[in-house]
């Protein structure tokens, strides 16, 4: 998609682009992988093994803004209006008894989630109505004022979107967007019924999410095509509310299912997924990682890069950037391979468990590690002193493990997401836990099946 160049024949510091780097590891930011694209040129790119290159990773909220961009497609189009209504749009999802708050809602009011609802409605509007979440969303009381962030709002925007178009979400941004751009790979979790969450789901490399900042940049522009227009790429990515300052929170306003910032706006996602734009700078950098600091990256972005901006270094500094990058790595699991040894245990119960307490787990040796068997999982590869891949279910899940002492234990990364299960096996008694829970379903097993499809069926 992008040409490549050095840091220094775009006019930016490797020693700035360092300096990010520096700041993941003092926050203890967990880096799956970093792109940094300057005049258009990709001048930076790592990850951390055994994250690659070539494998779409989930988004979660980034996801949003590529909704945004699907409704202003549909507006350019003559199909959609700010000021249409949701229930004349959706007309078989309302309630009987409305309220005339919710009957006056429009594509404004969701694409800036400024809907009235107090907080994040998903949860009660999915237990309201398990079958129909626009209906749900409908009926969840209108108490608030001003902006909430309310997942359910992207819901109801990707419905209208998919009505006025005939087309599925999926398959719009294919046609509109993904392809033109050259990104092949766009998968798509979803409802059970098939359709897409909109508000998270989308997985697709770093680089095509650098691409889509690019084409934002730009102004809605990709090579020669003008692929989403500019009045709406300007229109989305200004605030339409205004968010006072916190800590640690580079937010100052939100636009339409875009956060803007004080040097330019970003799309982001849950665990530290994002997409950061700085106009002023002529800079895309992208970032998928599990962060314990979520919302403060752009900001990041500006304090390391900013001052590296027209400085360029030495081809000496490039070149230790650029080895500084191919290093970049998990640890493998430490200990021995003890060739032969084999373990049997049960799985012991445990808050959100990525495996069913009391399910079987058989380690058996094999040559250059192990392979494990999960119920209901299947067989996954282990590998000592490197990492291997298996695919019982779909998606791969790449794992490294060893022998300490009488423990076996090993981490299992559900590479095209940012969790992993660390596995222990001591004695009969088995543990599994994540690094950190998914949003969706803590049940390993949905996150190896492609598409992974959860939640109850939506109409």
């Amino acid at each position: 998609m992008f040409p490549r160049s050095a840091p220094a024949a775009q006019g930016i510091s490797s020693r700035s682009i360092g300096a990010l780097l520096d700041w993941f590891e003092d926050r203890a930011v967990e880096g799956h992988s970093v792109m940094v694209v300057r005049h258009g040129h990709v001048v930076a790119e790592g990850w951390w093994a055994p994250y690659s290159a070539d494998r779409p990773t989930l988004l979660y909220s980034v996801t949003k803004s590529f909704t945004s961009v699907a409704a202003g497609l549909a507006i350019a189009d003559g199909l959609l209006a700010l000021d249409d209504r949701v229930v004349d749009v959706l007309p078989g999802h309302v309630p009987d008894d409305i309220s005339e708050h919710a009957r006056r809602l429009t594509v404004h009011d969701l694409l800036s989630m400024t809907t009235g609802h107090a907080g994040d409605s998903l949860g009660e509007a999915w237990e309201l109505e398990p079958d129909d979440l626009v209906k749900g969303f409908l009926q969840v009381p209108f108490t608030g004022s001003g902006f909430a962030y309310d997942n359910a709002t992207t819901f109801v925007l990707a419905r209208m979107v998919e009505q006025v178009t005939g087309r599925d979400l999926r398959e719009f941004l294919g046609e509109r967007l993904f392809r033109p751009m050259g990104a092949e790979h766009a998968e798509w979790d979803r409802v059970a019924s098939g359709r897409a969450f909109g508000f998270h789901g989308l997985h697709l490399t770093t680089e095509a999410v650098a691409a889509f900042g690019e084409l934002l940049l730009r102004g809605g522009r990709w090579g020669d095509r003008q692929l989403v227009p500019r009045e709406w790429v300007e229109l989305a990515t200004r605030p339409h509310t205004v968010i006072p300052p916190s800590e640690g929170d580079s937010a100052r306003g939100y636009g339409y299912q875009f956060w803007v910032s004080e040097h330019g706006f970003y799309a982001d996602g849950a665990f530290g997924q994002q997409c950061v734009v700085v106009p002023s700078l002529d800079l895309v950098v992208v970032v998928t990682s599990h962060s314990p600091e979520p919302g403060a990256t752009p900001d990041a972005v500006w304090e390391c890069l900013s001052p590296g901006i027209g400085r360029p270094g030495s081809a000496r500094d490039d070149e230790v950037l650029a080895e500084r990058l191919r290093r970049l790595a998990f640890p493998l699991v430490a200990g021995s391979a003890e060739p032969g040894r084999t373990a049997r245990a049960t799985v012991a119960a445990t808050a959100d468990p990525p495996l069913p307490a009391g399910s079987p787990v058989v380690v058996e040796s094999v040559e250059g590690g192990w392979r494990v068997r999960l119920q209901p999982i299947g067989e996954v590869e282990v590998g000592h002193g490197e990492w291997r891949e298996s695919a019982p279910l779909g998606r791969p899940v790449v794992a490294s493990g060893a022998w300490q002492g009488d423990t076996f234990v090993a981490d299992l990364f559900v590479i095209t997401t940012p969790h992993r299960v660390r596995l222990v096996v001591d004695g009969g008694t088995a543990t599994a836990t994540w690094s950190t829970v998914p949003l969706t379903t803590p049940e390993l097993a949905l996150h190896l099946r492609a598409p992974l499809m959860t939640r109850p069926d939506v109409a």
